[in-house]
C-alpha cells in the first residue's frame, strides 16, 4: 500500500536525548518529559518519568476523541463527556523486535452503545490520523460502552 501525501496544517516538532533514558522535549517547550525505563523492561523505572508508550497513548487517546467528536458533529450527535482510554502495550514481536498493541476504549454514558460503537468505528476506519497511521501495522482492539 502507498502512503497518503497531506497538506500540513500543522507540524510538530520533538527532540529526544539520551533514548529511553533520557529526556524529550517538543521545540516549542510545551511538552518536556524526562525519561525511564520501566522496571518490567529491566530499567530503573525512575520516579516522575515517562515512556513513549505513555506519551503514545496519551497522544491517541486525544487524538481519537477529537476525531470521535468530528464523526459524531456530521451525523449531528452529541458526544460531550466521551471518555476515550488508550492502553498501548510493548513487547517482543514475532519476527523480531519489538511492537506496540493498542486496546481502545471508547464510553459515551449518554448515548445508546450500538451508536457509540458504529462512532467509534466510523472514527477509526476513516478520520482518526493515528489510526491510519498505525492501521496494519499494530494489533488493535476498539471496546465501546454507552448508555
Amino acid at each position: 500500500m502507498a502512503a497518503h501525501t497531506i497538506k500540513p496544517l500543522v507540524t510538530a516538532t520533538a527532540e529526544s536525548t539520551g533514548g529511553r533514558n533520557g529526556h524529550a522535549e517538543t521545540t516549542d517547550h510545551s511538552v518536556s518529559v524526562d525519561l525511564s525505563v520501566r522496571k518490567e523492561m529491566g530499567g530503573p523505572g525512575l520516579p516522575n518519568t515517562t515512556t513513549p508508550e505513555h506519551l503514545f497513548a496519551a497522544g491517541y487517546a486525544a487524538c481519537f476523541g477529537g476525531a470521535l467528536e468530528f464523526v459524531a458533529s456530521k451525523h449531528k450527535k452529541n458526544v460531550s463527556g466521551a471518555v476515550v482510554t488508550c492502553d498501548a502495550s510493548v513487547g517482543p514481536r514475532e519476527g523480531g523486535g519489538f511492537g506496540i498493541a493498542v486496546k481502545m476504549h471508547v464510553k459515551v454514558a449518554t448515548m445508546p452503545a450500538a451508536e457509540v460503537r458504529a462512532l467509534a468505528q466510523e472514527t477509526h476506519d476513516t478520520i482518526c490520523p493515528y489510526s491510519h497511521a498505525t492501521r496494519g501495522n499494530i494489533d488493535f482492539e476498539l471496546v465501546t460502552e454507552g448508555a
